[in-house]
């Protein structure tokens, strides 16, 4: 038997070359300058406070493929190519890219609101995945067990560590939690109905007398 390697995530495998391209623009063009609002390409790719021009109405949503350190790249992206697969293979590649493209507009809309800082980083969209991945099993009527250790654990954890001066968006985790678990109760137009539609028995085959 032939083995071949298959693109078989189209959503997730893009988004993440996308964050690495990104990433290596950004990083060829300098590092920021501690203070002051960025400049050049990275401009386009964080969520400013404030609307000011075309960048921060594109950065609503291209926040999300900019990230300051390898490590910080290499950190979110570990959990989305683990997680983002099986929800692509769930919800369909249309599916995951309205949540992706919906959890940036609420986090980058969030930042306006709530911050006076610039944001870029796609871990608002981990933290929505993590959620929606844990109600996979949701069913009417019922929350799963998982869901709310889930819940407890990282959204708990965020609230904790959104009063220390670390530098880090908890909002914005807060925010992409929050998404998760709304699309993991509402579900994605198209997805859950075909999702949760019973399965249609086989035919019986027609005996034949010979």
């Amino acid at each position: 038997m032939k083995l071949r390697i298959t693109y078989n995530a189209p959503v997730v495998l893009t988004f993440t070359l996308a964050a690495v391209v990104v990433f290596v623009l950004t990083s060829a063009a300098g590092a920021p300058t501690p203070g002051h609002a960025p400049e050049g390409i990275r401009s386009w790719f964080v969520a400013w406070p404030a609307f000011v021009d075309a960048r921060s109405y594109v950065g609503l949503f291209t926040h999300i493929l900019g990230h300051e350190s390898w490590q910080h790249l290499l950190g979110n992206f570990m959990l989305i190519l683990l997680i983002g697969p099986i929800l692509e293979e769930r919800h369909g590649s249309l599916g995951l890219l309205v949540m992706i493209l919906v959890t940036a507009l609420c986090t980058g809309l969030a930042n306006m609101a709530f911050s006076s800082n610039f944001l870029m980083g796609a871990s608002g969209v981990v933290f929505m995945m993590i959620l929606l991945a844990s109600m996979a099993n949701v069913r009417g009527g019922e929350i799963p067990l998982t869901f709310i250790a889930v819940a407890v654990i990282y959204m708990g954890g965020e609230i904790v560590h959104s009063f220390d001066n670390d530098h880090v968006s908890h909002m914005a985790h807060l925010v992409g939690g929050a998404v998760g678990a709304a699309f993991g109760f509402i579900g994605v137009p198209g997805t859950r109905k075909k999702l949760d539609a019973p399965k249609a028995k086989p035919a019986l085959l027609d005996k034949k007398v010979g």
